[in-house]
């Protein structure tokens, strides 16, 4: 499958001026300002394959909005390269904005007094989109999005699920083959943050589309992503799918079960250990560090026992994901390949740090 986005090397430095302390710090940080440099992003490496949805994660602060800026053509990396859609963004910003639709959570690109469908018009003479693909992708997102309710009000009268939704369809109108969402669901209510992560599902797997998105929604993660690229002090701590996070940072799982009929000989089950046994009720844990998923351990129980009932329980996705971010990276870490979802694009990042 080939790469529509890829990240070799990114690197991005910034330099602010330093006022020195004292009565006269002002006069001489004007004549003489120190300048102090400050590492945003650092050597981050990734591809994503078309037709695939990444999430970017990582902690305020981390370099997730600068490494999409760099993506989408708005920043120039210090060092390192990037190409999407075969495009350099930052070399060819007015072809790479034709390939690519963005949403950021809390800007628009909309006309703020102008009714949405207006804002719509204007974006269809910018691109240059033919009349009748412009109706027919409007009807699309509105079977969508439920656009026509209010795409006669202006952007400023709009709540901001309204918003966002208009946004999201104002960046598709062109038909991009690539996607990047920066947080684009923060503040929304969970009617619409559903309604928006059935759009993305579609636009992925129906349309083909390719998805970069930062958010700090972990339910939005675990309903979109496959895959995560997690990037701590702009830095990439680790990068595969989620399964394989929540198995090496996860920490403790436990299925609970009834027998169906009771049984005296318990088999031992790979990686899986019986941690209480009473009568028809058994708990079963993880065993060592090759212990499989929650899931997996499910099914190696459910294929070995007659299950009346069945109870799981594992850590909430936050405490996997604050559990990998505490983890700071280390440059002379080693590091361990990670298995990749059926169909998913390799990566020069592809690896989580060991410990």
């Amino acid at each position: 499958m080939a790469d529509v986005i890829e990240a070799r090397g990114l690197s991005r430095v910034f330099h602010t001026s330093v006022r020195r302390p004292g009565p006269g710090g002002a006069l001489r940080s004007l004549v003489n300002p120190l300048r102090v440099a400050k590492t945003a992003v650092e050597n981050v490496s990734f591809s994503v394959g078309a037709g695939q949805l990444l999430a970017l994660l990582g902690p305020n602060g981390a370099g997730k909005s600068t490494t999409i800026k760099m993506l989408t053509g708005i920043l120039t990396p210090t060092a390192g390269e990037a190409r999407v859609a075969g495009v350099v963004p930052y070399g060819d910003r007015e072809r790479n904005a034709r390939n690519i639709g963005a949403v950021f959570g809390q800007r628009t690109q909309l006309w703020w007094d102008l009714p949405v469908r207006e804002s719509f018009s204007i974006l269809r003479d910018i691109y240059d989109i033919p009349a009748a693909e412009h109706r027919a992708r409007l009807a699309e997102f509105d079977s969508l999005l439920e656009l026509s309710s209010f795409w006669g009000t202006r952007v400023r009268h709009l709540s901001l699920g309204q918003r966002v939704r208009s946004d999201l369809a104002a960046a598709l109108l062109h038909d991009p083959p690539v996607v990047f969402l920066d947080e684009p669901t923060i503040g929304m209510d969970v009617v619409v943050k559903e309604q928006v992560r059935d759009f993305l599902r579609y636009q992925v797997e129906k349309r083909g589309r390719t998805v970069l998105l930062t958010t700090h929604d972990m339910t939005e993660v675990a309903r979109l992503a496959e895959r995560v690229v997690l990037i701590n002090h702009g830095r990439i701590v680790l990068d595969g799918p989620l399964e394989e996070i929540r198995r090496r940072f996860g920490g403790t799982w436990q299925v609970r079960i009834t027998l169906t009929d009771p049984v005296a000989d318990i088999v031992a089950l790979p990686g899986v250990a019986v941690l209480r046994h009473e009568g028809p009720r058994l708990v079963f844990g993880p065993d060592g560090p090759q212990a499989p998923s929650v899931h997996e351990a499910l099914k190696l129980i459910i294929e070995r026992y007659e299950v009346s009932d069945i109870a799981l329980e594992e850590n909430d996705l936050e405490d996997v994901m604050r559990a990998a971010y505490l983890r700071a990276p280390d440059p002379t870490d080693e590091t361990v390949e990670l298995t990749r979802p059926s169909g998913a694009a390799p990566s020069a990042g592809s690896a989580v740090r060991s410990g």
